[in-house]
């Protein structure tokens, strides 16, 4: 079993920056991408961001420039940096993992955060 443990949420005032933390537990043999996606209420959810095993990344539009993905492969842990924030940036932000798992046949998994809340007073 895998589980993922999101932290960093909270309330900022806008043009503020928060960090998101998503760290990967359990049986693990490899990751392969790692991404947050969020949801504003009475919305879909959307992605944010994505890197690869590799350090590619891909961003939303409305976040480049502003938002930065990266990845600490050694602590399987995926990293979020939001900067000038807008009150449109408040959601419900969740981490999504996939991977190997460590234990023979070493299936695939794919595992989501519980979700950590972000919002950004005006």
């Amino acid at each position: 079993q895998v589980q993922l443990v999101e932290s960093g949420g909270g309330l900022v005032q806008a043009g503020g920056s928060l960090r998101l933390s998503c760290a990967a537990s359990g049986s693990i043999l490899s990751i392969n991408d790692m991404g947050w996606y969020r949801q504003a209420p009475g919305k879909q959810r959307d992605l944010v961001a994505t890197i690869s095993s590799g350090g590619s990344t891909n961003y939303a539009d409305s976040v480049k420039g502003r938002f930065a993905i990266s990845r600490d492969n050694a602590k399987n842990t995926v990293y979020l940096q939001m900067n000038s924030l807008k009150p449109e940036d408040t959601a419900v932000y969740s981490c999504h993992v996939e991977g190997l798992k460590g234990i023979w046949p070493y299936r695939p998994f794919d595992a989501w955060g519980q979700g950590t809340l972000v919002t950004v007073s005006s």
